[in-house]
């Protein structure tokens, strides 16, 4: 049975891997990867996998049972992508797709929800035994701005008080790699997040408890977010897109209190502390 993962040199891509040699043996895993050179240091094997290029997709799913399908980060390009990622799969006769969709993307106002959704339609109209698991926000997200944070003297954003309950990749790499060695998970759909739900005040609130500085939270409107953002060197549309789903998260976008994916690992989320002790 070899399983194969997409995306496998990304950021959560690596702790899928990680997780699986700790479930499977090296030579089932399979890292599908667009640059084999950059997949090296995984030790296990590696496929060139484009998903411009249905041929190559066709090509490195060949003998692959189990995929897991972590979504392509091109947005405004997915839907499309994960279309030649599905008939490729098809054709090659893989068994069972798990995907990693957005948390509530049938209902969410985050814009990223329609790609995912409509790559979830696709999957389920191939015919092939799916698992879709519909991860919240990462917790890295917003840490990835407390050094910015810490300089600048405030965290700033547009999610009001909205409540985020995210966890770190870990957890979610963690429960793709379970999700992916049990069958008794096939044909489920999976909303995903963190045990604890905390504000962008909260966030900050703790910055300050564990560096001992006043770093306050300033919510900011959407275009004032987005072109400070831009100001700094993010690109128009990233900058644009993380400002709207900080909107998003303000009505309640990125909440949930199901405890699935701590129920999926067998133990609590992360907790915004630690990751956060972990940045600084």
């Amino acid at each position: 049975m070899k399983i194969g993962i997409t995306g496998a040199t990304g950021q959560l891509g690596r702790l899928v891997v990680n997780e699986l040699k700790q479930r499977e043996s090296s030579n089932n895993l399979v890292a599908l990867v667009r640059s084999t050179e950059k997949a090296k240091d995984l030790e296990i094997e590696t496929r060139e996998f484009d998903y411009n290029n249905p041929e190559s997709l066709e090509k490195a799913l060949k003998d692959i049972d189990r995929l897991i399908f972590i979504s392509a980060n091109e947005i405004g390009q997915r839907a499309r992508q994960h279309k030649n990622v599905i008939e490729a799969a098809k054709k090659q006769n893989v068994k069972w797709i798990v995907y990693t969709s957005l948390l509530r993307a049938n209902t969410s106002s985050l814009s990223l929800a329609g790609e995912h959704l409509t790559t979830e339609q696709e999957i389920k109209a191939s015919g092939i035994d799916y698992t879709i698991l519909r991860n919240g926000w990462y917790t890295e997200n917003y840490t990835a701005s407390v050094p910015s944070a810490i300089e600048n003297g405030a965290f700033i954003g547009s999610a009001g008080d909205g409540k985020i309950s995210s966890a770190a990749r870990i957890d979610y790499a963690e429960a793709l790699a379970v999700v992916i060695t049990n069958e008794d998970n096939k044909g489920q759909t999976f909303e995903l997040a963190g045990d604890n739900s905390y504000t962008l005040t909260e966030l900050a609130k703790e910055i300050s408890k564990q560096t001992g500085k006043d770093i306050p939270y300033n919510n900011l409107p959407e275009d004032t977010y987005s072109n400070i953002l831009i100001q700094v060197g993010l690109p128009e549309v990233l900058a644009k897109g993380l400002a709207s789903w900080d909107v998003s998260a303000s009505q309640g976008d990125l909440f949930d209190n199901n405890y699935k994916l701590s129920t999926i690992i067998g133990r609590p989320t992360t907790t915004l502390e630690k990751s956060i002790r972990e940045v600084l």
